[in-house]
C-alpha cells in the first residue's frame, strides 16, 4: 500500500518553516487531526477535522479503519520522540506513513543548556507516573522530562526534595522556539508549588543530599533500600541470580513467589526498556511489592496476585524465568518453563531441603546447571567480629533450547 498516512511536527515558531514536503502533505490531507492549537493555524478550508479526544485511542482506532485515505495528523515537535507517530509505527508499515520532524523538546532544551544530550537521559513524565524519574536518580545526573502540566515542575520538586535531591537544579523551560518562550530556574526546595504554562519541559541537574543512599543500575542493591519483612533475596545472591538471568533490553522476565519484588524490581532497573511480571499470593507482601516499585523507579512493573500456576493464565511468554518460591508446588516448574520462549533461561532458588531436593530431581531429568551459593557477612558477636553466615542457596539454571 502506498503512503496514505502523514504525521508533521510543529514547533512553536508555526508552519512558516516546515519543509515543501510536509506543507504538500497537508494540503493534500482529506482528514486533518491534531490539537487545537495546531489546527487553529490552518484556514478554514472546509476539510474534515478531528481534535485529539480522551482516550487517545479512540480516534487512532477510527484512523486505522480509514486506512488509505489521505490523512494528515499535526504533532508537536518530533512525533517519534515519545510522540503520536510511535502509536502507528506499532500499527502500521513504514512505507505506509510519511514522518516530517521538527526539533524535539530535547534538542531545543540542549541548545538553550548546552547540555550534552548523550550523556542526558531523556524521558517523558505526559500521562505517566513521576516515580518513574526515581530509576534515574543519581548525585550529577542531567535529566530532561516532558511535563504532563503546568504543575509538573512543582511536583517533581516536591518529590525530589521527599527523596534527598532538594538541592537539585531545575530548569523549566516554557513555550520554546515561539514568542512566549519563558525559563525560570530554581532548586528543588526553593520551588515550591509554583505553577508554569502547561506546555513546558523541565531540565533536571540532580545533586544528592549527603544521607541519600547510591543506588546504582549494577544488580545488588543494598537490603536496605527495600521495603521487606524478611523475604529478600540477599543482596550477594540477588546479584548472581540477576547474572544467571541474563537480561537483555525489551526481556520480559516472571517472578514468581517475588517476596518484596527485588529480583524483578533490579531487572528492570538493569534498562528501561526492560518489562517484568511478579506473582505473589500473600497481601502483605504485595503492598511491600507495590511500595518498592514506586520508590525505586519502576511503577510499570506488573503485579499478579495469585499462586503459580493458576496465576500465569493469559501471561505473556517470558524471555527469562525466576522462582524464588514455590518451585515444589505441583506444575509451577512444567508450566514456567513450557512458556518459556526459546532461548529463554529459567533460575530456580532453593533454601529448603525439599527444595533442594525437587531441584536436584529436575537437573537429573532437565540438565542445566547446579550451583550452591554460600555467603556470610562479619558482624559483631560479643565484642569481637565473627562471620555470620546465610543461608545456603541452592540454584539451578536452564536455557531453553
Amino acid at each position: 500500500m502506498s503512503t496514505w498516512l502523514s504525521i508533521v511536527g510543529i514547533g512553536e515558531d508555526g508552519l512558516e518553516p516546515l519543509s515543501t514536503a510536509a506543507k504538500k502533505a497537508i494540503a493534500e490531507a482529506r482528514l486533518l487531526i491534531g490539537g487545537e492549537r495546531h489546527l487553529a493555524m490552518l484556514p478554514d478550508d472546509g476539510r474534515e477535522r478531528k481534535s485529539w479526544p480522551s482516550p487517545l485511542m479512540v480516534l487512532v482506532e477510527e484512523v486505522l479503519s480509514r486506512r488509505g485515505e489521505k490523512i494528515c495528523i499535526l504533532a508537536t515537535g518530533d512525533p517519534m520522540q515519545y510522540g503520536i507517530g510511535v502509536t502507528f509505527a506499532k500499527r502500521l508499515k513504514a512505507e505506509e506513513m510519511a514522518i516530517f520532524p521538527s526539533l524535539s523538546a530535547f534538542s531545543l532544551a540542549a541548545a538553550r543548556l548546552g547540555w550534552d544530550l548523550n550523556r542526558t537521559d531523556c524521558l517523558t513524565l505526559h500521562g505517566r507516573p513521576l516515580d518513574l524519574l526515581n530509576a534515574h536518580l543519581r548525585d550529577g545526573a542531567r535529566l530532561l522530562a516532558l511535563s504532563d502540566s503546568g504543575r509538573t515542575p512543582a511536583d517533581v520538586a516536591a518529590l525530589l526534595t521527599r527523596m534527598g535531591y532538594g538541592e537539585s537544579r531545575l530548569t523549566i523551560l516554557e513555550h520554546m522556539g515561539g514568542i512566549e518562550e519563558k525559563i525560570f530556574g530554581a532548586t528543588a526546595a526553593d520551588l515550591g508549588g509554583k505553577a508554569f504554562r502547561d506546555f513546558n519541559t523541565l531540565a533536571i541537574e540532580c545533586k544528592a543530599g549527603p544521607n541519600v543512599m547510591r543506588l546504582t543500575r549494577t544488580p545488588g542493591l543494598p537490603d536496605t533500600a527495600f521495603a521487606h519483612d524478611g523475604q529478600l533475596t540477599k543482596q550477594e545472591v540477588r546479584s548472581v541470580t540477576l547474572s544467571a538471568l541474563a537480561p537483555n533490553p525489551g526481556e520480559l522476565l516472571w517472578d514468581i513467589g517475588a517476596g518484596c519484588g527485588s529480583i524483578a524490581i533490579e531487572w528492570m532497573r538493569m534498562h528501561p526498556l526492560n518489562c517484568a511480571v511478579v506473582i505473589e499470593t500473600r497481601q502483605d507482601r504485595l503492598a511491600l511489592i507495590e511500595e518498592n516499585r514506586r520508590t525505586l523507579g519502576v511503577p510499570q512493573l506488573k503485579i499478579v496476585e495469585g499462586v503459580a500456576p493458576a496465576a500465569l493464565k493469559g501471561l505473556e511468554a517470558p524471555d527469562a524465568v525466576f522462582i524464588g518460591g514455590g518451585v515444589t508446588h505441583p506444575g509451577v516448574f512444567e508450566t514456567t518453563f513450557d512458556a518459556l520462549k526459546p532461548g529463554g533461561r529459567l533460575v530456580a532458588n532453593a533454601v529448603t531441603m525439599e527444595g533442594e531436593a525437587r531441584l536436584f530431581d529436575l537437573y537429573g531429568a532437565k540438565g542445566g546447571s547446579l550451583i550452591r551459593l554460600n555467603f556470610a557477612r562479619a558482624g559483631e558477636i560479643g565484642g569481637f567480629t565473627g562471620w555470620k553466615p546465610f543461608r545456603q542457596v541452592t540454584q539451578l539454571r536452564m536455557v531453553k533450547e
